[in-house]
């Protein structure tokens, strides 16, 4: 293990760990670390002694914080195509952990975000705490829920899903594990507890055992009582309706969030349904995915991705000048085309 590199391995007892680490950075994913992850998983898949995988982030503050969106930002100014081969070696990769043969454990601790929920939410024993911060935020950049995110929210009971694709809203433990993005929660001051007893197990029953003794009720949620006029307004068939939907509940969070759509891209938010809604129709994490990936190569060649991320992150003026810069001038056809098969670039993971 070399405490310089940004994903470090090492085993206790049967489990193999990996540790996301560039807690700089909130752990962010860079081609390069998922190259890591992938190698770490053959490793472990060859390796008799190994038991599970244990996926967790450095430092204090969380798991991940999703993908290098600098790097993206950067690469799509520039004109190049970087991005786009990161994402197929991301998405490939998360298809891999959704079918991994050994238990792949996530400890979800923090802030799980974008890429973050892709290497821990396809896991089978995912593990949150009270400082969990769950999320697909990728309107607020211009950009579409992806890393099979869009498989995952299509999932959730009722319109959640569609509630916290469209939004973009952070959640904690207990609306995780209502919306189907967690299996359990553990008090983060027993993680190096239920760490050192999972390299104990010698069997996939035994790991999922271990979990449950540690697991306990996780602290109240903030969807559940919220859930009638969430389903009721997301139960629209278009992202205008659904606005209007939400100013005329007459509950005031329905208003407020609302307020928080009208901010987000325009395009993204069309498409975002759009994907959601088709995600519901398909039959594996791998057409999903398959999707995801003509949806991020169309929006990379777009204008609201860079924008979004200058806004947000480089400039932080919180300001983006989305384009189109309204919902009704985002056509059917502008959606239609992010769908549109990429020829001989398609990721093609549902007919490997």
């Amino acid at each position: 293990m070399n405490d310089d590199e940004p994903v470090l391995l090492h085993t206790e007892g049967h489990s193999l760990h990996i540790t996301l680490h560039r807690p700089r950075a909130l752990n962010a994913l860079t081609h390069t670390m998922v190259r890591s992850i992938d190698e770490a998983l053959t490793l472990a898949e060859q390796d008799d002694a190994v038991t599970a995988v244990v996926i967790s982030g450095a430092g204090e503050r969380g798991l991940c914080a999703g993908g290098d969106i600098r790097s993206i930002y950067e690469d799509a100014r520039a004109g190049r195509r970087a991005s786009v081969d990161f994402w197929r070696d991301e998405y490939r990769l998360n298809a891999r952990i959704a079918r991994f043969p050994k238990p792949y454990v996530a400890l979800m601790d923090g802030i799980v975000m974008g890429g973050g929920v892709g290497v821990s939410a396809h896991g089978d024993v995912r593990i949150v705490t009270e400082r969990s911060r769950v999320a697909m935020p990728e309107t607020g950049i211009g950009f579409v829920p992806d890393v099979g995110g869009t498989y995952l929210l299509a999932a959730a009971p009722g319109e959640l899903g569609t509630h916290l694709a469209l939004t973009g809203q952070a959640v904690g433990a207990a609306d995780a594990l209502l919306c189907g993005l967690a299996d359990h929660f553990v008090p983060s001051e027993r993680l190096a507890e239920l760490t050192a007893a999972l390299g104990l197990g010698t069997t996939p029953a035994e790991v999922t055992e271990t979990v449950r003794r540690y697991a306990t009720t996780a602290p109240e949620g903030e969807l559940a009582p919220h859930r009638p006029w969430i389903d009721a307004c997301y139960g629209a068939d278009t992202v205008e309706e659904i606005i209007g939907r939400l100013l005329d509940s007459g509950e005031p969070a329905a208003k407020e969030t609302a307020g928080t759509l009208l901010a987000k891209s325009p395009t993204a938010l069309k498409v975002t349904l759009a994907a959601v809604r088709r995600a519901r129709r398909l039959q594996s994490l791998e057409e999903a995915l398959d999707q995801e990936f003509r949806v991020s190569c169309r929006a990379f060649a777009g204008p609201d991705l860079v924008e979004g991320v200058r806004a947000q992150i480089i400039d932080k003026d919180r300001r983006p000048k989305w384009h189109p810069a309204e919902l009704g001038d985002v056509t059917d056809a502008d959606v239609a085309r992010h769908f549109e098969p990429l020829g001989e670039l398609e990721l093609g993971l549902a007919s490997a």
